[in-house]
């Protein structure tokens, strides 16, 4: 099996063998550590006690018009060898092979064996034989025998008939971990900050906290996937794929089972964020499908790599052209980010002066851009704690207490938009926000007048009412009153205080 993008494609390898001078050739676009197959191949099978032939040799990888990649091919080439010298006389029809192989004949684990599994399980293969590392990840596909192998011997030991070899079976509840997350019970304070993030949390919102160093944004924005809704299993395979082909899952854990958590370095360049290379790799943005992004230091990120983020937070995917190919990747994510109102931080704190220049404030806000700030839904301004609220004994709100209501939301959202395609108030496409948003007449009289104050966008129209629709569900409401609309509008107000549009 091959891999583009995070579509897998099956690979059929060829071998012949002919006369002349001994030689050695793998065509049908290698890279270089295809190339490098031969020569790992050629000392597992001595090393393991087999014969390599005297002869020239050709393997071909087909379909011969696209790139292949990796180390993943040692072990069917080296399969097709010995059935070509005669050496092992057994049908490997209806089955898969795939793996890297030491020069002692060990299979080594590979990247992207579960959208491989998934792709070889509908093209119909019964059995797919996989290295012992990555059998877990395989298992969680029913309907395909998924071998685990150690070592060059123990598969052709099992194919030969000598020795039984088990596929490896896992329940997907035994792969369910319960992870204990950063609680906002740890958070003092902040109460306006808290009730944003759960409307964030409950609709599928973006949001930009913005405050002073040390007011606890980051610290907000860490406890934030712990009052999300649990991954669906559809959701767990989707993520698993993502994070399979990058090859980072790790030891042991063949499943995502919690929402990914992505934090960027603002160094980051736009490749990173967006993904590609050879071979075509997710970047951050699509590794935190299903999940937060987190873009702490938001105004430090290069303007190439923070513009990036604008076409993937309206479509949900991202598509990558090259010039030897386009790539999709999905990007369901909600973007989490922070900043501070200027370089010393302190521009508007109550009681620390800032030393920042009009002009060098200005050119710090000036590094978010008006579109980019647009499709954050919530700007949150994230005040310095007192005292007193440090120095309380009493505990806050736990992320449990949280969650509760932000499921029960999130299930009112399932329900209503069953069979539409999306499944929360941030994915609303425009012509049904009139449908599942009805105001009442003061509603909808509040909301004209703050449009014409604020100047707001078409685009933030849009988004003050799915947040809004957004809070009327926390509280119960099927139409959206005017108290919705009013705290909706309060979250799109901060632009007008730091950027004075």
């Amino acid at each position: 099996m091959g891999l583009l993008g995070l579509n897998a494609y099956p690979v059929t390898v060829e071998i012949d063998m002919a006369g002349g001078l001994p030689a050695f050739d793998v065509v049908g676009l290698p890279d270089t550590a295809v190339k490098e197959s031969r020569d790992r191949v050629r000392a597992a099978l001595k090393n393991c006690g087999y014969e390599f032939p005297v002869q020239r040799i050709t393997a071909n990888l087909a379909p011969a018009d696209v790139k292949k990649s990796g180390p993943i091919y040692d072990l069917p080439i080296l399969l097709g060898i010995l059935q070509a010298s005669g050496q092992l006389k057994v049908s490997l029809d209806s089955s898969v092979f795939l793996g890297e192989l030491s020069l002692g004949g060990e299979v080594r684990r590979v990247s992207g064996v579960l959208p491989m599994v998934l792709r070889a399980k509908r093209l119909g293969f019964q059995n797919i034989f996989v290295p012992r590392d990555n059998a877990l990840e395989g298992s969680v596909v029913r309907g395909i025998r998924v071998y685990g192998i150690s070592c060059l011997s123990e598969l052709l030991s099992f194919l030969t008939g000598a020795s039984k070899l088990e596929p490896i079976v896992t329940s997907v509840s035994s792969l369910l971990t319960d992870d204990p997350l950063p609680d906002f019970a740890d958070v003092k304070g902040q109460p306006v900050a808290r009730r944003a993030l759960e409307i964030a949390a409950a609709g599928g919102h973006n949001a930009l906290l913005i405050g002073p160093p040390g007011s606890g944004k980051s610290m907000l924005a860490k406890r934030f996937p712990s009052i999300l809704p649990d991954l669906s299993f559809e959701e767990m395979i989707e993520t698993t794929n993502i994070h399979s082909i990058a090859g980072i899952l790790p030891p042991g854990r063949p499943l995502v089972t919690s929402r990914p958590f992505r934090a960027p370095h603002h160094s980051s360049s736009p490749a990173s964020l967006a993904g590609g290379g050879l071979p075509p790799r997710p970047g951050e943005i699509s590794l935190a499908h299903n999940g937060v992004l987190f873009l702490d230091e938001l105004p430090e990120f290069r303007r190439d790599a923070k513009e990036i983020l604008r076409q993937p937070i309206e479509d949900g995917r991202i598509t990558i052209s090259r010039a030897g190919f386009t790539l999709s990747y999905p990007c369901s994510i909600q973007v989490i980010a922070a900043m501070n109102p200027c370089p010393c931080g302190y521009y508007g704190h109550p009681l620390r002066e800032c030393i920042c220049s009009p002009g060098k404030v200005s050119s710090y806000l000036a590094k978010v851009s008006g579109p980019l700030l647009d499709r954050l839904d919530l700007h949150i301004e994230v005040s310095p704690v007192e005292y007193a609220s440090l120095s309380t004994p009493q505990a806050a709100e736990s992320s449990a207490e949280i969650r509760t209501r932000v499921v029960a939301a999130r299930s009112v959202q399932q329900e209503r938009y069953q069979g539409r395609g999306y499944t929360c108030n941030a994915q609303l496409p425009p012509g049904d926000l009139q449908r599942f948003c009805r105001m009442t007449d003061n509603a909808n009289t509040l909301l004209g007048q703050a449009f014409d104050k604020l100047g707001l966008s078409a685009r933030a129209y849009d988004r003050v009412l799915k947040v809004a629709r957004t809070i009327a569900d926390l509280a119960g409401e099927e139409s959206i009153h005017s108290d919705a609309i009013g705290e909706a509008v309060q979250y799109r107000s901060l632009d007008r205080k730091y950027w004075h549009t």
